[in-house]
């Protein structure tokens, strides 16, 4: 039996933990890319971009958990749901 270490949050947080997730890497990518492009290869660069980040966190964190029930309808919006039969095929 394989056991993973890594599981401690029960699975019934598991929208929280991937809004989590997704709300730290897509803010530490963003800041990173906006700061260079505002500021540039500094000399101070790391710290710019790390408080950068710690904000960006702040706010992409709440507005995931704000959005993404608005971003699941849209997407159930213009997805085609398929039949029984057309999954069969």
């Amino acid at each position: 039996m394989k056991i993973n270490l890594l599981a401690i949050v029960q699975v019934s947080y598991q929208k929280l933990v991937f809004s989590f997730f997704m709300a730290l890497l897509m803010s530490c990518i963003m800041s990173f890319v906006i700061t260079l492009f505002n500021v540039g290869f500094i000399e101070n660069i790391l710290l710019v971009w790390l408080k950068a980040w710690a904000f960006a966190f702040v706010v992409a964190f709440p507005t995931i958990n704000l959005v993404a029930p608005i971003v699941n309808k849209l997407v159930s919006l213009v997805i085609i749901q398929s039949t029984p039969h057309e999954e069969q095929s």
